[in-house]
């Protein structure tokens, strides 16, 4: 039902409900389980039907996220543990993520493990395991309605090292059927620095299902290895879970549209659902696919980035890349949409 939410004046919500929270809004609180235990989140409700948790500790991470009752995000067997537990070394990484909707990877890898510059870095970078500071949740009136926005600073630096700090904003308007992230990541040293990100946006059952198709417009495709290659000519399709499936990861290279965003679509059958997301290709060249049929592993990953996922060696061999002055910004933006069949 349409509760016309987008289309009423802050005056106009009181007016009919005690508190605005009645019909939308945030709420922090603190995850007290297992792992979990001290994890700050921020629950949204946009009123439209949209639900999503932001992991505060976790470097603004979009967790369990909902539409209309029907869920969105794949989740793993693991959790999304207290950033104390993260082991910065080799895939350790994985032991410490549980999945979720979106999460970010970088500042200083994206992708494999392994050495550089001296330094070995894990599976795709701390971001994820960084807590966020200067959060912010609020509800921003606008001519165009109410849009509920979380901020938040992450920061990877050191003495005599690196000094990057990567400031998100997610916003959802009131009533409305998107999430947008915009990212603008500073490099606060004085010398050069690498800079990479990933947006490992993770969709899981029923959006994904045998049924479910991927769409964008004609664009080059190229696997990741030999084992993608096998699959090369059914990138587009989703197959059941499958016992011993290998993951495969293709790079899409997608033509951006007169606004300057690229785009790539799920149309899921079984969810009655068509999800997309769109990044500004200028600053995020990339879109890797993360095709995940397996049993307990049930996954696609559409993942908008400035680089690819063979690491960070690979990846300063590569160009061109994205290296920051002393106190040069650069800003990403990418939006999820969700629409019914």
């Amino acid at each position: 039902m349409n509760t016309g939410l987008q289309k009423m004046t802050a005056r106009q919500v009181e007016a009919y409900s005690g508190r605005h929270e009645q019909l939308f809004g945030i709420r922090q609180a603190e995850l007290t389980e297992g792992r979990e235990r001290g994890v700050r989140i921020a629950e949204v409700n946009n009123g439209g039907g949209l639900r999503f948790t932001v992991l505060l500790d976790r470097g603004l991470d979009i967790g369990n996220a909902a539409f209309k009752d029907t869920n969105l995000a794949f989740l793993t067997t693991g959790d999304f543990a207290h950033p104390s537990y993260f082991a910065d070394r080799g895939i350790e990484w994985l032991r410490n993520w549980g999945g979720g909707l979106v999460t970010g990877c970088g500042l200083r890898n994206v992708g494999s493990p392994g050495e550089a510059d001296g330094e070995t870095f894990s599976l795709h970078g701390r971001l994820s395991n960084i807590p966020a500071r200067e959060v912010v949740c609020r509800e921003v009136w606008q001519k165009e309605g109410c849009v509920l926005t979380v901020e938040g600073k992450m920061a990877e630096r050191r003495i005599f090292g690196e000094n990057l700090q990567l400031a998100r904003r997610i916003s959802t308007p009131v009533g409305g059927d998107w999430i947008q992230i915009e990212d603008t990541m500073t490099n606060q040293g004085f010398q050069p620095e690498p800079a990479f990100l990933l947006f490992h946006v993770n969709w899981g059952f029923p959006i994904i299902h045998e049924k479910s198709v991927l769409e964008a417009v004609p664009h080059k495709v190229e696997p990741r290895d030999d084992t993608a290659a096998t699959g090369l000519k059914d990138w587009s399709r989703m197959q059941p879970p499958t016992q011993g499936y290998a993951e495969q990861c293709f790079y899409h290279d997608i033509p951006a549209g007169r606004d300057g965003f690229s785009r790539m679509s799920i149309k899921s059958p079984k969810a009655g659902l068509k999800v997309e997301v769109a990044y500004r290709k200028k600053e995020l060249p990339n879109l890797i696919q993360w095709k995940m049929m397996g049993q307990g592993a049930y996954v696609t990953g559409l993942e908008p980035a400035n680089c690819r996922v063979g690491g960070r060696a690979a990846e300063l061999k590569r160009k061109p890349h994205c290296i920051l002055k002393g106190g040069e910004s650069v800003t990403f933006v990418v939006r999820l949409g969700i629409s019914t069949l």
